[in-house]
């Protein structure tokens, strides 16, 4: 059994910032790529930034020079540093991991809702 469970979100004025936090517990052997993902209403999931076990990075051109993602994986959690927030950031946020258990498998997070006011 594993669970990601997401932290962070709220209600931001543009301009402002956030931290997004997804911890990673359960049976886990090992976790490959982590992300983030949004899904703004009546639009499709779609993806923010991921990052590998090795630290490489990818960004959705929407955020990129915005956003920064990071893992710890000592403690098998990854985090979304948002800055320069815009309305058009509001959606809800998913955290997403591969986790070995030793079966690969996709785990998602319940998600967490990130408000931006303008």
């Amino acid at each position: 059994q594993v669970q990601l469970v997401e932290s962070g979100g709220g209600l931001v004025q543009a301009g402002g910032s956030l931290r997004l936090s997804c911890a990673a517990s359960g049976s886990i052997f090992s976790i490959n790529a982590m992300g983030w993902y949004r899904q703004a209403p009546g639009k499709q999931r779609e993806l923010v930034a991921t990052i590998t076990s090795g630290g490489k990075t990818n960004y959705a051109d929407s955020v990129k020079g915005r956003c920064t993602i990071s893992r710890d994986n000592a403690k098998n959690t990854v985090y979304l540093q948002m800055n320069s927030l815009k309305p058009e950031d509001t959606a809800v946020y998913y955290c997403n991991a591969l986790i070995r258990q030793p079966v690969l498998g996709a785990y998602w997070g319940q998600g967490t809702q990130v408000t931006v006011s303008s």
